[in-house]
Order: structure tokens, then sequence, then C-alpha cells
């Protein structure tokens, strides 16, 4: 992971979200499947077929360093599209986590493994391998909207995307945010309240 999606993962989804002016979030319930994982990479996006994870392998053995596959259906459904195998490949060849809009299996074997995983569902039934989708095409996953190249940041609040040309401004955004929030924690600490040093007061009051 370069030092920018490195800072991003870091600062994490919720910092990062605001920092952008609330840039989308992909407004589904995600299993995380290495709990306290959190990873942020370019979006290499998947459309397979439906019930079916051709794609898959391919964008596998096409992926690069530090990318953040994003796997999708016509429609999500409990079909595994990712098991302990394909996550192997993956790790080895240096993906940095994978979105499943789908299942995945082997959870256990995944969680060993290590690979940050996040998915719709965990389920045993598996895809066929007969239909040639899409690699690079935009796809959309619970509202949020990714295209190839997108930053996409995973954590344990959910994942939020950052469009590719708007990823320098929002990181300098969220590091500002970030500080900020640095400096109000020991006065909060301290027993101070934000109602007051954020001057909501005022607006309740006046």
């Amino acid at each position: 992971m370069n030092e920018k999606y490195a800072a991003l993962a870091q600062l994490g989804t919720a910092t990062v979200h605001e920092a952008a002016a609330r840039s989308p979030v992909v407004d589904v319930d995600l299993i995380q499947v290495v709990p306290g994982s959190r990873a942020a990479g370019p979006a290499r996006t998947v459309r397979c077929g439906q019930d079916d994870n051709l794609m898959v392998h391919a964008a596998v053995a096409e992926s690069e360093p530090g990318e953040v596959l994003v796997l999708t259906m016509p429609e999500p459904r409990p079909i595994a599209l990712i098991g302990e195998l394909i996550a192997t490949q993956a790790k080895t060849a240096g993906v940095e986590a994978i979105l499943v809009d789908g299942a995945v299996r082997d959870l256990d074997e995944l969680r060993e493994l290590g690979l940050p995983v996040w998915a719709r569902y965990v389920r045993v039934s598996g895809a066929e391998k007969r239909v040639r989708g899409e690699i690079g095409a935009t796809v959309q996953v619970g509202g949020a909207t990714i295209h190839q190249g997108d930053a996409v940041v995973l954590d344990a609040d959910g994942v939020v995307v950052v469009e590719q040309a708007r990823v320098e401004e929002v990181l300098a955004s969220a590091l500002k945010r970030f500080e900020r929030e640095a400096e109000k924690r020991p006065k909060l600490q301290e027993g101070e309240f934000s109602y007051d040093l954020d001057d909501l007061r005022r607006l309740v009051e006046s």
C-alpha cells in the first residue's frame, strides 16, 4: 500500500467520509471477515455474470499490488464469489482488500489467511464459471457508484468511496480534520463539551 492509501486507511471511513463532504457510502450491511482489519486502495472493478465467478479468476490474475477488488453481479445474491483458494491467490498477488457484493465461503480459512475482505453474505453455495463479464466497468454497490481507480476505504464502520480525481484533496482535508479532533480530545477528557467547543449552544439557545 502506498503512503497515500495507507494514510486513508489509518484515518478511517468516518473521517474520510466527513472530509469528503459526505462522499458515497456503501449503504448495505457488510460482514468484515477479518475483525479489526482496515484497508484502502484504488478499485479494480469486476462485473461478473449472475451467480458466476469466472471474471473473479481473471481479475485476480491481472491485479496490481495495492488494489481493492470490487466484485459484483447484476443482482447481489448469496452465492460465494470467493473462498480460500481465490483469496490466497489475491493475497500473493498483493491485492490490498476485496469487497464482495455477494457471498464468501471458507470463513475460518479466510480469517486465518488475513486478507481484508468485506462481503454481503457468507454462504456455502458456489458460483459457476461460464459467463464472460467485465473488468473495469463502472459498478454500483449498496447505492455507491464505483469507477475503476476510485479510492475505496474499508474498516469496521463500513466502506467509503472517493473519486479518483479527489483523492489528494480529500486526504488533505481528512488530515486537517484528524488534527482538529486530536486537539479537541484532551479538552473533552478534561470535562469540556463539544456543545460549547463547536459553538452548538448558540444554535439551540439563540
